[in-house]
Protein backbone atom coordinates (compact mmCIF):
# COMPACT_ATOMS: atom_id res chain seq x y z
CA UNK A 1 0.00 0.00 0.00
CA UNK A 2 1.14 3.67 -0.45
CA UNK A 3 2.68 4.81 2.48
CA UNK A 4 3.20 8.47 2.18
CA UNK A 5 6.04 8.38 5.19
CA UNK A 6 8.08 6.03 2.39
CA UNK A 7 6.74 6.35 -1.13
CA UNK A 8 7.45 8.96 -3.35
CA UNK A 9 4.51 9.71 -5.10
CA UNK A 10 1.16 7.64 -5.23
CA UNK A 11 1.12 7.69 -8.82
CA UNK A 12 0.05 4.47 -10.91
CA UNK A 13 -2.32 3.01 -8.61
CA UNK A 14 -5.80 1.83 -9.25
CA UNK A 15 -8.83 2.17 -6.77
CA UNK A 16 -9.21 0.03 -3.86
CA UNK A 17 -11.48 -2.72 -4.39
CA UNK A 18 -14.00 -1.34 -1.87
CA UNK A 19 -17.94 -1.09 -1.80
CA UNK A 20 -17.61 2.94 -2.72
CA UNK A 21 -15.89 1.92 -6.05
CA UNK A 22 -18.04 -1.13 -7.09
CA UNK A 23 -21.25 1.53 -6.64
CA UNK A 24 -20.41 5.00 -7.75
CA UNK A 25 -21.12 4.21 -11.37
CA UNK A 26 -18.84 5.22 -13.95
CA UNK A 27 -16.18 7.65 -13.44
CA UNK A 28 -16.87 11.71 -14.39
CA UNK A 29 -15.03 12.66 -17.98
CA UNK A 30 -11.87 14.21 -17.50
CA UNK A 31 -9.00 15.97 -19.33
CA UNK A 32 -7.20 12.84 -18.97
CA UNK A 33 -3.56 12.89 -18.21
CA UNK A 34 -1.24 15.67 -18.76
CA UNK A 35 0.53 15.11 -22.34
CA UNK A 36 2.35 18.15 -23.15
CA UNK A 37 3.52 21.35 -21.13
CA UNK A 38 1.21 23.37 -19.74
CA UNK A 39 1.13 27.15 -18.52
CA UNK A 40 -1.51 27.67 -16.08
CA UNK A 41 -2.32 30.59 -13.30
CA UNK A 42 -2.72 28.06 -10.34
CA UNK A 43 -2.26 24.33 -10.40
CA UNK A 44 -3.63 21.92 -7.38
CA UNK A 45 -2.35 18.69 -6.85
CA UNK A 46 -4.79 16.62 -5.98
CA UNK A 47 -7.90 15.57 -7.10
CA UNK A 48 -9.98 14.61 -3.86
CA UNK A 49 -12.36 16.99 -2.10
CA UNK A 50 -10.06 19.48 -0.95
CA UNK A 51 -8.52 19.98 -4.77
CA UNK A 52 -11.81 19.48 -6.60
CA UNK A 53 -13.48 22.65 -4.24
CA UNK A 54 -10.87 24.76 -4.48
CA UNK A 55 -10.41 24.61 -8.02
CA UNK A 56 -14.43 24.66 -8.61
CA UNK A 57 -14.56 28.06 -6.44
CA UNK A 58 -11.52 29.62 -7.85
CA UNK A 59 -13.08 29.21 -11.26
CA UNK A 60 -16.90 30.08 -10.36
CA UNK A 61 -15.88 32.98 -8.01
CA UNK A 62 -12.82 34.01 -8.70
CA UNK A 63 -12.63 33.61 -12.60
CA UNK A 64 -8.60 32.28 -12.20
CA UNK A 65 -7.46 29.54 -14.73
CA UNK A 66 -6.90 26.24 -12.54
CA UNK A 67 -5.69 22.80 -13.09
CA UNK A 68 -5.84 19.80 -11.03
CA UNK A 69 -3.75 17.07 -11.18
CA UNK A 70 -4.45 13.74 -9.68
CA UNK A 71 -2.06 11.02 -9.35
CA UNK A 72 -4.68 8.28 -9.88
CA UNK A 73 -8.06 9.06 -10.75
CA UNK A 74 -10.65 11.42 -8.97
CA UNK A 75 -11.52 10.57 -5.28
CA UNK A 76 -8.45 8.04 -5.53
CA UNK A 77 -7.36 9.29 -1.90
CA UNK A 78 -9.26 9.48 1.28
CA UNK A 79 -12.00 11.24 -0.75
CA UNK A 80 -13.35 7.77 -2.04
CA UNK A 81 -12.29 5.40 0.87
CA UNK A 82 -13.63 7.09 3.91
CA UNK A 83 -16.79 5.85 5.72
CA UNK A 84 -18.98 8.95 4.08
CA UNK A 85 -19.67 10.37 7.66
CA UNK A 86 -20.34 14.60 7.06
CA UNK A 87 -19.97 15.80 10.67
CA UNK A 88 -20.57 18.66 12.20
CA UNK A 89 -16.63 18.73 12.99
CA UNK A 90 -13.17 20.04 12.13
CA UNK A 91 -9.70 18.08 13.29
CA UNK A 92 -9.63 16.05 16.31
CA UNK A 93 -9.26 19.08 19.00
CA UNK A 94 -12.55 19.07 21.34
CA UNK A 95 -14.14 22.59 22.18
CA UNK A 96 -13.47 22.21 25.64
CA UNK A 97 -9.41 21.95 24.86
CA UNK A 98 -10.12 24.74 21.82
CA UNK A 99 -11.96 27.12 24.93
CA UNK A 100 -8.96 26.51 27.09
CA UNK A 101 -6.18 26.84 23.99
CA UNK A 102 -7.89 30.30 22.22
CA UNK A 103 -10.32 31.32 24.64
CA UNK A 104 -14.17 31.40 24.36
CA UNK A 105 -14.63 34.06 21.95
CA UNK A 106 -12.03 32.29 19.20
CA UNK A 107 -13.62 29.10 20.16
CA UNK A 108 -17.28 30.01 18.68
CA UNK A 109 -16.00 31.24 15.80
CA UNK A 110 -14.25 28.25 15.05
CA UNK A 111 -17.62 26.41 15.94
CA UNK A 112 -19.60 28.22 13.57
CA UNK A 113 -17.15 27.86 10.78
CA UNK A 114 -17.36 24.26 11.65
CA UNK A 115 -20.59 24.58 11.25
CA UNK A 116 -20.73 26.58 8.43
CA UNK A 117 -18.68 23.62 6.42
CA UNK A 118 -21.54 21.31 7.37
CA UNK A 119 -23.76 23.32 5.46
CA UNK A 120 -21.74 24.28 2.47
CA UNK A 121 -21.81 20.52 1.98
CA UNK A 122 -25.23 19.92 2.35
CA UNK A 123 -26.32 23.27 0.17
CA UNK A 124 -24.12 22.02 -2.43
CA UNK A 125 -25.47 18.56 -2.62
CA UNK A 126 -28.99 19.75 -2.47
CA UNK A 127 -28.39 23.16 -4.79
CA UNK A 128 -26.15 21.14 -7.09
CA UNK A 129 -28.09 18.46 -7.01
CA UNK A 130 -24.84 16.02 -6.53
CA UNK A 131 -26.10 12.34 -6.85
CA UNK A 132 -24.77 10.97 -3.45
CA UNK A 133 -27.17 8.66 -1.84
CA UNK A 134 -27.38 11.25 0.53
CA UNK A 135 -29.16 9.77 4.27
CA UNK A 136 -31.27 11.80 6.76
CA UNK A 137 -29.58 13.95 9.20
CA UNK A 138 -28.34 12.40 12.30
CA UNK A 139 -25.74 11.44 14.18
CA UNK A 140 -25.28 8.82 17.53
CA UNK A 141 -22.43 9.57 19.66
CA UNK A 142 -22.98 6.55 21.26
CA UNK A 143 -21.68 4.91 25.50
CA UNK A 144 -19.93 1.82 24.68
CA UNK A 145 -19.84 1.40 28.55
CA UNK A 146 -21.74 2.82 31.52
CA UNK A 147 -19.89 5.32 32.90
CA UNK A 148 -19.32 7.01 29.38
CA UNK A 149 -22.97 8.50 30.26
CA UNK A 150 -21.41 11.00 32.63
CA UNK A 151 -19.21 12.55 29.84
CA UNK A 152 -22.04 12.10 27.53
CA UNK A 153 -24.23 14.05 29.58
CA UNK A 154 -21.62 16.73 30.21
CA UNK A 155 -20.58 17.26 26.93
CA UNK A 156 -24.16 17.85 26.47
CA UNK A 157 -24.35 20.29 29.38
CA UNK A 158 -21.45 22.20 27.93
CA UNK A 159 -22.45 22.23 23.89
CA UNK A 160 -25.59 24.11 25.39
CA UNK A 161 -23.74 26.24 27.57
CA UNK A 162 -21.28 27.64 25.27
CA UNK A 163 -22.87 27.61 22.29
CA UNK A 164 -26.68 27.23 22.34
CA UNK A 165 -26.58 24.22 20.62
CA UNK A 166 -28.97 21.56 21.54
CA UNK A 167 -28.69 17.89 21.18
CA UNK A 168 -30.92 15.29 22.85
CA UNK A 169 -29.93 12.55 25.21
CA UNK A 170 -30.94 9.21 24.89
CA UNK A 171 -31.12 6.30 27.71
CA UNK A 172 -30.70 2.70 26.35
CA UNK A 173 -34.44 1.58 25.89
CA UNK A 174 -34.86 5.05 23.55
CA UNK A 175 -32.28 3.79 21.67
CA UNK A 176 -33.22 0.39 21.08
CA UNK A 177 -36.81 1.45 20.32
CA UNK A 178 -35.65 4.56 17.75
CA UNK A 179 -32.45 2.73 16.10
CA UNK A 180 -30.84 -0.05 17.40
CA UNK A 181 -30.70 -2.76 19.65
CA UNK A 182 -27.12 -3.21 20.35
CA UNK A 183 -24.71 -4.94 23.27
CA UNK A 184 -22.44 -2.79 23.80
CA UNK A 185 -24.98 0.51 23.72
CA UNK A 186 -25.88 2.25 27.45
CA UNK A 187 -27.44 5.29 25.58
CA UNK A 188 -26.11 8.33 23.82
CA UNK A 189 -26.45 11.80 22.55
CA UNK A 190 -27.72 12.42 19.42
CA UNK A 191 -27.04 15.40 17.15
CA UNK A 192 -29.59 16.79 14.89
CA UNK A 193 -26.98 17.54 12.39
CA UNK A 194 -24.62 15.40 10.71
CA UNK A 195 -25.45 13.00 7.57
CA UNK A 196 -24.41 10.10 5.60
CA UNK A 197 -23.06 9.86 2.24
CA UNK A 198 -21.61 7.95 -0.51
CA UNK A 199 -18.15 9.39 -0.63
CA UNK A 200 -16.95 8.53 -3.70
CA UNK A 201 -20.20 9.97 -5.57
CA UNK A 202 -19.69 13.10 -3.82
CA UNK A 203 -16.36 13.16 -5.27
CA UNK A 204 -17.35 12.90 -8.53
CA UNK A 205 -20.23 15.94 -7.95
CA UNK A 206 -17.00 18.10 -7.14
CA UNK A 207 -15.15 16.97 -10.06
CA UNK A 208 -18.43 17.42 -12.34
CA UNK A 209 -19.19 21.18 -10.71
CA UNK A 210 -15.28 21.90 -11.01
CA UNK A 211 -15.10 21.19 -14.96
CA UNK A 212 -18.38 22.75 -15.64
CA UNK A 213 -17.01 26.21 -14.07
CA UNK A 214 -13.79 25.77 -16.48
CA UNK A 215 -11.42 23.97 -14.35
CA UNK A 216 -9.22 21.48 -15.92
CA UNK A 217 -9.00 17.95 -14.06
CA UNK A 218 -6.26 15.78 -15.44
CA UNK A 219 -6.11 12.29 -13.94
CA UNK A 220 -3.38 9.87 -13.65
CA UNK A 221 -0.98 12.73 -13.53
CA UNK A 222 1.17 12.57 -10.35
CA UNK A 223 3.75 15.38 -9.58
CA UNK A 224 6.81 13.56 -9.66
CA UNK A 225 9.50 16.53 -9.78
CA UNK A 226 8.37 19.73 -8.26
CA UNK A 227 11.17 22.84 -9.16
CA UNK A 228 11.85 26.46 -9.72
CA UNK A 229 11.80 28.55 -12.91
CA UNK A 230 12.37 31.79 -11.33
CA UNK A 231 8.47 33.37 -9.77
CA UNK A 232 7.34 30.36 -11.32
CA UNK A 233 6.39 26.58 -10.25
CA UNK A 234 7.48 23.54 -12.42
CA UNK A 235 5.36 20.84 -11.58
CA UNK A 236 7.08 17.70 -13.52
CA UNK A 237 4.61 15.10 -14.54
CA UNK A 238 4.89 11.49 -16.51
CA UNK A 239 3.57 13.16 -20.02
CA UNK A 240 4.68 17.05 -19.07
CA UNK A 241 5.56 20.22 -17.12
CA UNK A 242 2.90 22.12 -15.90
CA UNK A 243 3.83 25.79 -15.11
CA UNK A 244 1.89 27.28 -12.56
CA UNK A 245 2.05 30.85 -10.79
CA UNK A 246 0.73 29.44 -7.81
CA UNK A 247 0.49 26.10 -6.37
CA UNK A 248 -2.43 24.44 -3.85
CA UNK A 249 -0.97 21.38 -1.57
CA UNK A 250 -4.50 19.05 -1.59
CA UNK A 251 -2.55 16.15 -0.82
CA UNK A 252 -3.57 15.89 2.88
CA UNK A 253 -2.97 12.22 4.29
CA UNK A 254 -1.34 11.27 1.02
CA UNK A 255 1.00 14.17 1.07
CA UNK A 256 4.48 12.21 -0.05
CA UNK A 257 7.55 14.04 2.56
CA UNK A 258 8.77 14.30 -0.63
CA UNK A 259 6.15 16.58 -2.28
CA UNK A 260 7.36 19.89 -0.73
CA UNK A 261 10.51 20.97 1.83
CA UNK A 262 7.78 23.34 4.03
CA UNK A 263 5.34 20.46 4.15
CA UNK A 264 7.86 17.70 5.20
CA UNK A 265 6.83 16.53 9.17
CA UNK A 266 3.41 18.92 9.19
CA UNK A 267 1.46 16.02 8.85
CA UNK A 268 1.13 12.50 10.29
CA UNK A 269 -0.92 9.64 8.46
CA UNK A 270 -2.84 7.01 10.20
CA UNK A 271 -4.43 4.29 8.66
CA UNK A 272 -8.03 3.19 8.80
CA UNK A 273 -9.67 0.27 7.74
CA UNK A 274 -13.16 -0.28 6.62
CA UNK A 275 -15.46 -3.32 5.84
CA UNK A 276 -19.09 -3.42 4.48
CA UNK A 277 -20.84 -6.49 5.26
CA UNK A 278 -23.14 -8.40 3.47
CA UNK A 279 -26.63 -7.16 3.38
CA UNK A 280 -28.80 -8.09 6.63
CA UNK A 281 -31.40 -10.48 6.32
CA UNK A 282 -35.07 -9.60 7.68
CA UNK A 283 -34.37 -12.24 10.63
CA UNK A 284 -31.17 -10.17 11.57
CA UNK A 285 -32.55 -6.36 11.08
CA UNK A 286 -35.43 -7.69 13.14
CA UNK A 287 -33.16 -9.41 16.19
CA UNK A 288 -31.37 -6.26 16.06
CA UNK A 289 -34.06 -3.67 15.12
CA UNK A 290 -30.96 -1.65 13.57
CA UNK A 291 -33.92 0.88 12.05
CA UNK A 292 -31.70 4.19 12.05
CA UNK A 293 -29.83 5.70 9.34
CA UNK A 294 -28.04 7.73 11.44
CA UNK A 295 -24.32 8.17 10.93
CA UNK A 296 -23.12 6.35 14.55
CA UNK A 297 -19.71 6.54 16.40
CA UNK A 298 -18.41 5.29 20.22
CA UNK A 299 -17.04 6.71 22.74
CA UNK A 300 -13.83 4.95 22.50
CA UNK A 301 -10.68 7.27 21.92
CA UNK A 302 -9.88 4.52 18.87
CA UNK A 303 -13.23 4.70 18.28
CA UNK A 304 -15.48 2.86 15.90
CA UNK A 305 -17.59 4.36 13.38
CA UNK A 306 -20.50 2.57 11.86
CA UNK A 307 -23.62 2.57 9.94
CA UNK A 308 -26.46 0.68 8.19
CA UNK A 309 -26.17 1.42 4.40
CA UNK A 310 -29.26 2.20 1.95
CA UNK A 311 -28.80 -1.52 1.01
CA UNK A 312 -28.62 -3.03 4.82
CA UNK A 313 -25.34 -3.47 4.71
CA UNK A 314 -23.18 -2.47 8.12
CA UNK A 315 -20.20 -0.69 7.35
CA UNK A 316 -17.71 -0.30 10.18
CA UNK A 317 -14.55 1.44 10.29
CA UNK A 318 -11.61 2.09 12.93
CA UNK A 319 -7.71 2.82 13.22
CA UNK A 320 -5.80 -0.52 11.94
CA UNK A 321 -2.00 -0.98 10.66
CA UNK A 322 0.33 1.48 11.76
CA UNK A 323 2.48 1.43 8.43
CA UNK A 324 1.40 0.86 4.78
CA UNK A 325 3.33 -2.66 4.62
CA UNK A 326 1.06 -4.35 7.34
CA UNK A 327 -2.24 -2.52 5.72
CA UNK A 328 -3.22 -5.67 4.42
CA UNK A 329 -2.87 -7.89 6.97
CA UNK A 330 -6.24 -10.10 7.90
CA UNK A 331 -6.18 -9.25 11.00
CA UNK A 332 -7.13 -5.73 10.88
CA UNK A 333 -10.26 -6.68 8.83
CA UNK A 334 -11.14 -9.31 11.99
CA UNK A 335 -11.00 -6.93 14.53
CA UNK A 336 -13.13 -5.13 12.76
CA UNK A 337 -15.81 -7.60 12.21
CA UNK A 338 -15.59 -9.01 15.91
CA UNK A 339 -16.09 -5.73 17.01
CA UNK A 340 -19.05 -5.55 14.55
CA UNK A 341 -20.50 -8.56 16.60
CA UNK A 342 -19.54 -7.73 20.09
CA UNK A 343 -22.10 -4.75 19.31
CA UNK A 344 -24.73 -6.83 17.84
CA UNK A 345 -24.48 -10.20 19.71
CA UNK A 346 -27.52 -11.43 17.12
CA UNK A 347 -25.27 -11.38 14.20
CA UNK A 348 -22.62 -14.21 14.83
CA UNK A 349 -22.35 -15.79 11.66
CA UNK A 350 -21.74 -12.33 9.78
CA UNK A 351 -19.06 -11.91 7.02
CA UNK A 352 -17.51 -8.81 5.03
CA UNK A 353 -17.82 -8.38 1.04
CA UNK A 354 -15.96 -5.10 1.10
CA UNK A 355 -12.29 -4.53 2.40
CA UNK A 356 -10.25 -1.21 2.22
CA UNK A 357 -7.92 1.20 4.11
CA UNK A 358 -7.19 4.57 3.70
CA UNK A 359 -4.71 7.55 5.31
CA UNK A 360 -6.28 9.95 8.05
CA UNK A 361 -4.07 12.84 8.52
CA UNK A 362 -3.26 14.11 12.19
CA UNK A 363 -1.74 17.20 13.07
CA UNK A 364 0.61 17.78 15.81
CA UNK A 365 -1.75 20.83 17.24
CA UNK A 366 -5.04 18.54 16.26
CA UNK A 367 -6.69 21.28 14.57
CA UNK A 368 -6.52 21.57 10.39
CA UNK A 369 -4.49 24.14 9.01
CA UNK A 370 -5.29 25.94 5.75
CA UNK A 371 -1.83 28.17 5.13
CA UNK A 372 0.66 29.51 2.94
CA UNK A 373 4.22 27.67 2.68
CA UNK A 374 5.44 30.15 0.06
CA UNK A 375 4.26 33.85 0.82
CA UNK A 376 1.51 34.32 -2.42
CA UNK A 377 2.62 31.07 -3.90
CA UNK A 378 2.39 27.59 -2.46
CA UNK A 379 -1.16 27.08 0.12
CA UNK A 380 -2.16 23.66 1.42
CA UNK A 381 -4.96 22.56 3.30
CA UNK A 382 -4.34 19.66 5.96
CA UNK A 383 -5.01 17.50 9.34
CA UNK A 384 -8.90 17.12 8.99
CA UNK A 385 -8.54 13.96 11.00
CA UNK A 386 -11.16 12.16 9.72
CA UNK A 387 -13.53 15.24 9.23
CA UNK A 388 -12.72 15.29 5.56
CA UNK A 389 -16.24 15.11 4.24
CA UNK A 390 -17.22 18.19 5.94
CA UNK A 391 -14.29 20.49 6.45
CA UNK A 392 -12.41 19.63 3.36
CA UNK A 393 -15.17 21.66 1.21
CA UNK A 394 -15.00 24.65 3.84
CA UNK A 395 -10.90 24.30 3.49
CA UNK A 396 -11.01 24.54 -0.64
CA UNK A 397 -13.25 27.64 -0.32
CA UNK A 398 -11.07 29.46 2.09
CA UNK A 399 -7.92 28.34 -0.27
CA UNK A 400 -9.51 30.08 -3.09
CA UNK A 401 -10.02 33.21 -1.03
CA UNK A 402 -6.39 33.21 0.12
CA UNK A 403 -5.07 32.30 -3.78
CA UNK A 404 -7.23 35.42 -5.16
CA UNK A 405 -6.56 37.54 -2.29
CA UNK A 406 -9.72 38.06 -0.65
CA UNK A 407 -8.51 37.03 3.15
CA UNK A 408 -10.79 39.44 5.44
CA UNK A 409 -11.87 37.41 8.05
CA UNK A 410 -8.89 34.82 7.69
CA UNK A 411 -7.55 35.43 11.46
CA UNK A 412 -9.06 31.85 12.66
CA UNK A 413 -6.42 29.90 13.98
CA UNK A 414 -7.17 27.37 11.39
CA UNK A 415 -6.42 29.80 8.91
CA UNK A 416 -3.82 32.38 9.57
CA UNK A 417 -0.81 29.68 11.49
CA UNK A 418 1.17 27.17 10.02
CA UNK A 419 0.51 23.60 10.19
CA UNK A 420 3.69 22.88 13.19
CA UNK A 421 6.61 20.52 12.63
CA UNK A 422 6.20 17.16 14.89
CA UNK A 423 9.09 16.94 17.29
CA UNK A 424 11.01 13.63 16.65
CA UNK A 425 9.56 12.92 13.86
CA UNK A 426 11.41 9.81 12.60
CA UNK A 427 9.94 8.15 15.96
CA UNK A 428 6.23 8.97 15.06
CA UNK A 429 4.96 5.51 14.62
CA UNK A 430 7.16 4.59 17.81
CA UNK A 431 4.98 6.98 19.67
CA UNK A 432 1.50 5.94 17.93
CA UNK A 433 2.17 2.61 18.69
CA UNK A 434 2.46 3.24 22.45
CA UNK A 435 -0.46 5.12 22.44
CA UNK A 436 -2.77 2.70 20.60
CA UNK A 437 -2.01 0.07 23.33
CA UNK A 438 -2.84 2.54 26.65
CA UNK A 439 -5.77 3.96 24.47
CA UNK A 440 -7.14 -0.08 24.41
CA UNK A 441 -5.99 -0.71 27.90
CA UNK A 442 -8.09 2.37 28.85
CA UNK A 443 -11.01 2.35 26.58
CA UNK A 444 -12.12 -0.95 27.01
CA UNK A 445 -11.96 -0.71 30.98
CA UNK A 446 -15.35 -2.20 31.98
Amino acid sequence: MYDPLISAHPGGMSYPDSYWVDTAGEAPADDGPVQADIDVEVAIIGGGYTGLSSAYYLASEHNIDTVVLEANGTGWGCSGRNGGFALKAGGRLSYQKMIKRYGETMARRMFDEIFEGLDRVRGLIKDEQIDCDQQPDGHLWVAHRPRMMKAIHSEARFLKDLFNYDVDILCREELEKDHFNSDEAYGAMRFRDGFGVHPLKLAYGYHRLARAAGARVHTNSPVIEWRREGKRHLLVTPGGVVRANKVICATNGYTSQQLHSKLKNRSFPVLSNVVVTRPLTDTELAATNFVSSDVITDTRTLRFYYRKLPDNRILIGGRSAITGADASNPRHNDNLINALKTKFGALGDLTYDYQWGGWVCVTFDDVPHIHEAEQDSVFYAIGYGGSGVTFSVQAGMRLAEKVAGKTQGHDLPVLRTAAPKFPFAPFRRVGQRALYHYYFARDEKA
